[in-house]
């Protein structure tokens, strides 16, 4: 049942004033629930100023012709360099200057507003983030991790990056001391990242235990792996957390899922997909925890037990976020995240829950308050819909405009 907004009225709503930009008549989905009736939503500079049930007078006014406003999508999992293509310090810098700028682009041209990459080469990816934050580059807002934290030989390096020791070096950080995962994480900490990435590869053994056999269709014949210890998983949570940064850990099983949360975890990407979610007081320790849980169906769907815990985590109340695991090669960047928001309704999530995990969900993972809802205050990222995404999600890719940090950049009318 459609709610009445608590931002309803507020900051100037019945008043003279004209705003930089006015949405106008627009029904609207808030980041959690869609509201009832129509409203004009007020944007001043990068913020959104009001959402009134009145109309409000803006300097810029766009219609929305009784279409739909929800707030701009954010993928929380992406991987944005091309672990193909870059092999070198010449190769790095031809894909940025070749191909970054459009794939970029297709974030935006997609609805996708927010991007967070979690196992990018540190420095390519922090330059990235700097030059679109100051205007020299056009793409979504970008949060980062830097390289992806894993044990030594562990996944990705022996796996993804076998092959490409340039590549292996500056995508992940291989520990094998407690002291190692700690100096990385304050290095990351000093580099400004938003927030820390360990891989502990589900369904593999510890060292000095039995070896695991990683199997993907790209290595048929399987790369031997073992999990990051329990001390350097608990280390590189206890590390990141002192330096102001939320820590989520890569996890496939539920024995891994369980020793991350145990460790101080703040959300687990992936969760649990290479085998069924049968341990309850897990999903218990979820909730107890304030875990998020990112799915990533798009790269993990082709396992069949990934749709069936999604929905029993979901179901349980634990809090979702969006994030499709998007790399280079397969599909298309900003297309593969309304992929991934498909897939999570297919699995038996609600058109509803998947928004509330791309938008209020998703910036509860990144910890971005200011992002994912249309509310006064808010960062004025907002997508204009044709039709109605909570009654099918699919409607997502009916986009109108887009709106990022209050300026037109996609008009698709």
């Amino acid at each position: 049942m459609p709610q009445e907004s608590e931002a309803t009225g507020s900051t100037g709503a019945h008043g003279p004033a004209t705003y930089d930009l006015v949405i106008g008549r627009a029904h609207v989905f808030d980041g959690r629930q869609a509201l009832a009736g129509l409203y004009d939503i007020a944007i001043n500079g990068g913020e959104i100023a009001s959402v009134s049930a009145e109309p409000l007078r803006g300097r810029q006014e766009l219609d929305a012709a009784e279409g739909w406003v929800v707030p701009g999508l954010i993928d929380t999992h992406i991987h944005f360099y091309d672990v193909r293509a870059v092999a070198d310090p010449d190769s790095m810098r031809a894909f940025e200057e070749s191909e970054l700028p459009g794939r970029l682009g297709l974030f935006l041209d997609h609805g996708i507003t927010t991007i967070k990459s979690v196992g990018d080469p540190t420095g390519g990816i922090l330059d990235t983030r700097a030059r679109i934050a100051s205007g020299a580059l056009r793409g979504p807002r970008l949060l980062a991790t830097g390289c992806g934290i894993t044990g030594r030989d562990g996944h990705p390096a022996a796996t993804v990056f076998s092959e490409n020791p340039w590549a292996r070096q500056h995508f992940t950080g291989e520990v094998d001391s407690v002291r190692q995962i700690r100096d990385l994480v304050h290095h990351l900490a000093d580099r400004k990242v938003d927030a820390i990435k360990l891989l502990s590869e589900g369904a593999c053994a510890h060292a000095g235990g039995p070896k695991y056999l990683w199997q993907n269709p790209a290595f048929p014949g399987g790369v031997e792996l073992e999990r990051l210890p329990p001390d350097l998983l608990r280390a590189g949570i206890e590390t990141g957390h002192e330096r102001g940064l939320r820590v989520t850990v890569h996890t496939t099983q539920q024995a891994a899922a369980r020793e991350a949360i145990e460790a101080g975890a703040d959300g687990l990407e992936h969760g649990v997909t290479v085998e069924p979610l049968t341990d309850h007081s897990l999903i218990d320790l979820m909730l107890e925890h304030g875990i998020t849980y990112t799915p990533t169906l798009w790269i993990d769907d082709a396992h069949p037990d990934a749709r069936g815990n999604l929905k029993k985590v979901a179901e349980a109340g634990v809090p979702i976020a969006l994030g499709s695991d998007t790399f280079s090669g397969r599909g298309l960047f900003g297309a593969n995240t309304l992929d991934e928001a498909e897939l999570m309704v297919a699995a038996g999530m609600t058109p509803t829950q998947v928004l509330a995990a791309g938008t209020s969900g998703a910036a509860r993972q990144c910890v971005r308050p200011d992002l994912g809802a249309v509310a006064p205050g808010r960062r004025a990222d907002l997508l204009v819909l044709n039709a109605d995404p909570t009654a099918d999600i699919g409607s997502l890719r009916d986009l109108g405009m887009v709106i990022l940090n209050g300026e037109l950049v996609v008009d698709k009318r």
